[in-house]
């Protein structure tokens, strides 16, 4: 481990004096990738630069313990109590930070929320869940646009596709696919009876056209005069669009906007990444058996958190996480789950790593 640190930090150096050369920095292109590789290594660097230092100084408070003077003795054996509780936890560090990074990990993301079992008051839960993302996202500055809807009769989602875009967006959301499950009392209920209803989340790494490649071929296109709730008539142009990539079966249906083309785009855009993402589960599970470091399938009928309105409470089952704080949480406030999962999925990982090299 600390020969591969020592070659970051050498690379590191490198990349500095990179930066500071009037030849990069008149290649804006190359002077960005130059930059982007001297911040990605920053965190594991300064980790390696503070645990050499308190090596070194563990070396020397170890020395002072053999002090003739007393009080430099207890000083010095107080110093090194500190270093030695204080380098196991940098080294754990060091070691999450040199895990393998999924490489999806800095793409944009498209969300997709559907209504599962429970009728009109899923599709309202549905709304509920799309508002707490949006509002995360204005937290973290990232951009949200509505790619698709379709909107149930009292004003919740029977399904509704986003892009979200800014710095990291799959990193942070992708251990939401799954099944939500949310336990209340609808509006509609006069007994006072808890209903328990189901909603799917999908996350997709949005996917560039370098990634899938989509034979026009492949594609039926049909387009037609877009329809709101009820049937009234959203437009009168034959604006609404309906892709079907024909050797997956895979069907996009986009009538958000007013032009065929926008609506044509934004339904090739969700196609792409709905095909990258059935990609990645058939490389998931070819690589399941043999690896067990996979961090959960984001199978959406995994139920992966309940959502409680009587006891105010939201669990996340895979973590064993309760919070008692629904209201902040469906307000957005999401770290504190997010940064759970995170944790336990590299503890997981490394984990996988340490019995691979036994």
């Amino acid at each position: 481990m600390f020969a591969k640190l020592e070659s970051l930090e050498r690379k590191y150096e490198d990349l500095e004096k990179e930066l500071s050369d009037p030849a990069v920095l008149s290649d804006q292109d190359h002077y960005r990738k130059v930059a982007k590789a001297h911040a990605d290594l920053s965190e594991v660097v300064a980790t390696f630069r503070e645990y050499k230092q308190l090596s070194q100084d563990l070396e020397e408070n170890q020395e002072l313990t053999q002090d003739p003077d007393p009080g430099m003795r207890e000083l010095a054996q107080a110093e090194v109590k500190g270093i030695k509780e204080k380098l196991p936890e940098l080294e754990q560090r060091l070691k999450v930070l040199l895990l393998p990074t999924d490489p999806m990990d800095e793409k944009n993301i498209l969300l997709e929320i559907r209504a599962g079992t429970g009728g009109e008051e899923a599709a309202l839960f549905a709304g509920d869940l799309f508002r707490m993302y949006c509002r995360y996202a204005e937290t973290r500055h990232w951009r949200v646009e509505l790619m698709s809807s379709s909107e149930s009769g009292a004003g919740g989602y029977k399904e509704v596709i986003a892009s979200i875009a800014g710095d990291k967006v799959y990193s942070r959301l992708k251990y939401e696919s799954g099944a939500h499950r949310v336990q209340r009392v609808p509006a509609t209920e006069s007994q006072g009876r808890i209903h328990t209803s189901a909603v799917t989340v999908a996350i997709m790494p949005e996917a560039e056209e370098v990634d899938v490649a989509i034979d026009p071929n492949d594609l039926r296109i049909d387009v037609y005069r877009s329809s709101g709730p009820g049937g009234q008539s959203v437009n009168t142009t034959d604006s609404a669009v309906r892709v079907t990539h024909i050797p997956s079966g895979l069907v996009v249906i986009c009538q958000d906007e007013k032009s065929q083309h926008k609506n044509k785009a934004k339904a090739l855009k969700v196609l792409r990444s709905r095909l990258l993402q059935m990609e990645q589960e058939k490389q998931r599970l070819e690589q399941e058996a043999s690896r067990r470091s996979q961090v959960g399938s984001g199978d959406r009928s995994e139920r992966i958190r309940t959502y409680n309105f009587p006891q105010g409470r939201v669990t996340d089952h895979r973590i064993n996480l309760t919070l008692y704080r629904l209201e902040s949480v469906l307000e957005g406030d999401l770290d504190e789950l997010f940064d759970g999962l995170i944790a336990y999925y590299q503890a997981e990982a490394l984990k996988a790593q340490a019995d691979a090299a036994a």
